[in-house]
């Protein structure tokens, strides 16, 4: 029978297979973790949180990436925006359509983890 069906807590499950120094720590959030795919393409006209966290990520990639531009961070996607996107896009071997789909939304996500160095543990 299945520990979890005899009634064990996940904590104690861990301890059973790998000893009593284990330890489950919770947070209530998780900052500087980028969010999700809104779920539609971001382009020209678009507008809001999403379209002012994806120009605020570009910027920090371009702290790394000297040919990419820095746009303003405005939550408005203009020329200026679309332009970054087709740079982005450009240099990462990706269609330069100067849209943020679904692939550019995660690669850029992806990208700015890694330089932003917030995925590493100090």
């Amino acid at each position: 029978m299945a520990l979890g069906d005899q009634g064990y807590s996940p904590i104690e499950i861990l301890r059973y297979y790998y000893g009593d120094d284990m330890y489950i720590n919770t947070a209530q959030e998780i900052s500087g973790i980028p969010a999700s795919w809104p779920g539609y393409d971001l382009s020209i006209g678009a507008s809001g949180d999403k379209v002012r966290q994806m120009q605020n990520q570009l910027n920090v990639i371009s702290g790394a990436y000297p040919a990419l531009q820095k746009i303003t961070a405005d939550g408005i996607y203009g020329q200026a925006t679309a332009n970054a996107v087709r740079e982005f896009q450009k240099i990462f071997d990706l269609p330069q359509t100067g849209v943020v789909d679904y692939k550019t939304w995660y690669k850029i996500s992806q990208i700015y983890v890694g330089v932003s160095r917030i995925a590493e543990l100090v």
